[in-house]
């Protein structure tokens, strides 16, 4: 018998002695009365298997397990635990190629959200997306659900014939049986499990170009069209930057209000908020960091969640040189500044947990939603910049390609990080210090700063309200950082100036409404409520909601609005978000 070998990953039951799956086979019935799926996962091993098979489950019904010939196989799906949902245990008789479990999804299924018609933009049909990230993808599928095993799939979804399917994989054709549409997919490259993304509703699709399409419900998409449509220059840009593009299309989803992040870098399509869609592409940085996890994230991925800022930080460095060659250094300061800011809240924000601030954490026992925050994304960002002005640009520049070239489709682990660029570029950890970055809690002293002349004229202001000759030609990133800038509370009169001169309240463009919006309620003033209230009822994204709410409950004239209107929205938002916003209203 095989000794047993150690848990690599705190978030999975996966035993590095047991055998791994190298590839899925997934049928799945999409059941919108019962919202779940009735499935069948075969699961492949590169060679001949035996003994105990541990694979992560969440609310699954196991309804039977056989080995690839159909013989049946014992099995026991233990009692849940906290974080990790419960472990399957399937015992392997020799020469096991493969496993194939039929079973049944939850209806509170963490990473699948079924949504009514009227929390859609068409309101006329059901919706339902996936999202896997960080280890959700075992509530959809019995699975090594840890991204160190990268696996290859095939899948079929069985949806009503009115709607379309659309999956992270290459499609490979439809066919109709009855009421009921076959859609199949195949996704060549492999993944980690939590790439693993589809959706279901009445979509549509316009081409951007040769490689790239937009999909979105039809009344939102010839807007999102005409706000994606530069999706192409930008593959192009990162091309010359960092390498082939490996994952052949870059497809774009714009997805319900209640989608929780901004994006979601599924390979070959990618996930996006509504709320990016402003009609002046001013937000499209979000499309630039979603393909820039192309190369750092999907090509490239953490081992597990405790070195997550291999992913986050990586593609905050790839985004911002994305929009410095397509927009110039001083937009791409001013996002650095905002990130910065991001920073140093979600710094204070873990004031009594510092350990979460360092970038290569300990997470057994955390669940990974608990820990998410700006801090792999900004810190990590700051640190590769710490390394790029070490060594200069260009030896930067030349050292990450070779890491992407060298890395692809592998699932590393910090400590391959530092093996690798001390292998490339001796001395370059020591010079920038990397054990206060990788090992310390908050910022290091040595952190790069943003450096812009837009920046420091927002910086003279000193939070007064800045004159029309001013903020004439201001950019949406000026307005937020200016916003974000304005010590809180405010004065009323300045908040009721700000407001009647340029009409921040009616803003259309989110980044802009919602911290003007973050700042009127944690200023008192009261005319914004209806807004604040408006906006907590149709957007999901938690980069929106944990704001707002957590503005609201400060006030104790406000805290109980900010529980009636999470009571009256609550359903609308991903499970995700419903519990990143208990925890910042529980201590309230």
């Amino acid at each position: 018998m095989k000794p047993r070998m150690a848990r690599l990953d705190p978030h999975s039951y996966n035993d590095s002695a047991q055998p791994e799956a190298r590839s899925l086979a997934l049928r799945a019935r999409v059941d919108l009365s019962a919202k779940t799926l009735e499935a069948e996962a075969e699961l492949s091993f590169s060679g001949p298997a035996s003994g105990r098979l541990d694979l992560d489950t969440r609310e699954l019904s196991i309804e039977a397990v056989e080995d690839g010939r159909g013989a049946r196989l014992p099995f026991t799906l233990h009692p849940s635990e906290p974080i990790l949902g419960s472990r399957l245990s399937i015992e392997l008789p020799a020469d096991t190629r493969a496993v194939r479990i039929r079973y049944r999804t939850s209806p509170s299924a963490s990473a699948l959200q079924w949504l009514e018609p009227e929390q859609t933009h068409g309101k006329r049909e059901p919706f339902l997306f996936s999202q896997c990230q960080a280890i959700h993808a075992r509530s959809v599928v019995p699975i090594q659900d840890t991204p160190r095993i990268r696996i290859r799939y095939r899948a079929e979804l069985w949806v009503p014939r009115r709607l379309e399917a659309v999956m992270a994989a290459a499609p490979v054709g439809r066919r109709e049986e009855g009421e009921w549409a076959v859609e199949s997919f195949e996704m060549p490259q492999p993944i980690p499990p939590y790439l693993l993304a589809f959706a279901v509703g009445d979509l549509a699709a316009a081409e951007l170009s040769p490689r790239s399409r937009v999909w979105a419900e039809p009344p939102m998409l010839e807007r999102a069209a005409r706000e994606f449509g530069g999706v192409e220059e930008m593959i192009r840009v990162a091309e010359r930057l960092f390498g082939p593009y490996e994952w052949d299309r870059f497809d774009l989803l714009t997805m319900p209000p209640s989608f929780p992040y901004g994006g979601m870098e599924n390979p070959r399509l990618t996930f996006l908020t509504p709320t990016i869609v402003a009609g002046d592409r001013s937000l499209v940085n979000v499309v630039a960091h979603e393909l820039a996890h192309s190369w750092t994230g999907n090509l490239i991925t953490n081992a597990n969640a405790e070195h997550f800022w291999l992913n986050e930080g990586f593609t905050v460095y790839a985004e911002r040189r994305i929009l410095e060659a397509l927009e110039g250094e001083e937009m791409c300061a001013l996002h650095a500044a905002i990130g910065r800011r991001s920073l140093e809240e979600a710094i204070v924000r873990f004031e009594r947990h510092p350990e979460l601030t360092r970038l290569r954490t300990h997470l057994s026992g955390v669940d990974p939603d608990e820990a998410y925050s700006q801090v792999p994304y900004e810190k990590g960002y700051l640190f590769l910049r710490t390394l790029e002005e070490a060594v200069g640009r260009d030896a930067f520049t030349r050292w990450l390609r070779r890491y992407i070239e060298e890395l692809r489709f592998q699932s590393i682990t910090t400590e391959d990080f530092e093996r690798h660029i001390e292998g490339e570029l001796p001395g370059a950890l020591a010079k920038a210090d990397a054990k206060a970055w990788l090992d310390g809690p908050g910022l290091p002293r040595n952190a790069p700063a943003p450096r812009s002349s837009r920046l420091e004229a927002i910086e003279s202001l000193g939070g007064r309200v800045p004159e029309r000759e001013m903020v004439a030609s201001w950019t949406p990133a000026e307005w937020q950082l200016y916003l974000e800038s304005v010590p809180k509370p405010a004065p009323l009169e300045a908040c009721r100036a700000l407001d009647e001169r340029y009409g921040l309240t009616r803003s259309g463009n989110y980044e802009v409404l919602v911290s003007w919006l973050s700042l009127a309620a944690s200023s008192s003033y009261r005319p914004a409520l209806p807004k604040i209230e408006q906006v907590l009822g149709e957007v999901g994204r938690m980069k929106y909601l944990r704001p707002l709410y957590a503005a609201l409950a400060r006030d104790p004239e406000t805290r109980p609005l900010a529980h009636q209107f999470f009571e009256r929205y609550r359903q609308g938002y991903h499970p995700i978000a419903r519990q990143v916003i208990h925890s910042v209203l529980s201590p309230a």
